[in-house]
């Protein structure tokens, strides 16, 4: 486990929802159940910095750590994907991103990164592909990621399948763009890892809560669960093109992968939010309280505009 994208975890769900910041001795505080020390979320959090993901805010000799412009943004879009209450409708075309010329090595491995962020599949060098990618979004967040200067080489078009006899099909088009197969089976590894977790939750009523018998849980560790249930998540949600269920093989272990993330999430987010409350503090001592996000996400509605 990655001590730097485990604490992009921890922002992204735990911290962005009371305003993306922590005094750094609580995160240590936080994190150090799951064997991360002082010396190693220190050096992850000197990486985040020169990564553009926070920026340090010094008080005394005490520094806080609070999600940069940049860091909310690649948070926000992440957030819609990680959330989503239900499988995105495809309206049957295609969004391309084709370069035109062809760019550097350098620019071109920098910008299938970023795609790669947005799930964008790759057709070859040039060609950048996503069945519903909102491709303003995308032009803004490349200005984001600091690859301005490349949208003016990047041509954004919308495709249709043309209908004709031998052509190939979207079916192998998502194939090329893709590996489905291998996606396919973390989210079943993901499903046996958690499974037994959530049956454990069925079994001791609505919502894990303080341990009052053998099985239970305290808070502590339903925040830790939710953590690295989350972080697991985002993972395979950085690999998965969020295909429409027409272009997915059958039986696709990803929306079994999502409905189990839900209920066993809801089901932790009581107790982790009080261990919050606990132990979430700024240098200055105030705890920052939710502003009702975390309450609403896996809902119809969306979480990043729920008001608390």
């Amino acid at each position: 486990m990655q001590a730097g994208s485990l604490i992009v975890s921890v922002f992204g769900d735990a911290l962005f929802p009371r305003g993306g910041g922590i005094w750094v001795g609580s995160l240590v505080q936080l994190l150090e159940p799951l064997a991360l020390n002082e010396r190693l979320v220190r050096t992850a959090l000197f990486r985040l910095v020169k990564e553009d993901w926070v920026r340090p805010q010094v008080r005394g000799r005490r520094s806080d750590y609070f999600l940069s412009p940049t860091g909310r943004h690649r948070i926000v879009e992440a957030s819609r994907h990680i959330y989503a209450s239900t499988d995105p409708v495809w309206d049957q075309r295609w969004r391309l991103i084709v370069s035109t010329p062809e760019l550097h090595a350098k620019e071109r491995e920098a910008l299938r990164s970023a795609l790669f962020w947005h799930g964008f599949g790759s057709l070859g060098p040039s060609v950048f592909i996503h069945p519903s990618a909102d491709l303003g979004a995308v032009f803004d967040a490349l200005l984001d990621e600091g690859l301005g200067a490349l949208r003016q080489s990047l041509l954004p078009l919308l495709a249709a399948e043309s209908g004709f006899a031998g052509a190939a099909s979207s079916a192998e088009v998502v194939k090329r763009a893709w590996d489905l197969e291998q996606l396919g089976l973390r989210y079943t590894s993901f499903v046996q890892t958690y499974q037994p977790l959530l049956e454990v939750a069925r079994l001791h009523g609505a919502h894990f809560s303080s341990p009052t018998g053998p099985g239970e849980i305290n808070d502590q560790s339903a925040f830790l669960l939710r953590i690295l249930l989350i972080h697991d998540y985002r993972r395979l949600l950085l690999r998965d093109p969020e295909l429409p269920a027409a272009l997915l093989p059958p039986a696709w272990p990803g929306q079994t992968a999502r409905l189990l993330c839900q209920e066993l999430y809801r089901r932790l987010l009581a107790g982790s939010e009080r261990h919050l409350d606990r132990h979430c503090r700024l240098a200055d001592g105030n705890t920052p309280g939710p502003i009702g996000a975390s309450l609403a996400r896996f809902q119809a509605t969306d979480p990043l505009h729920s008001k608390g």
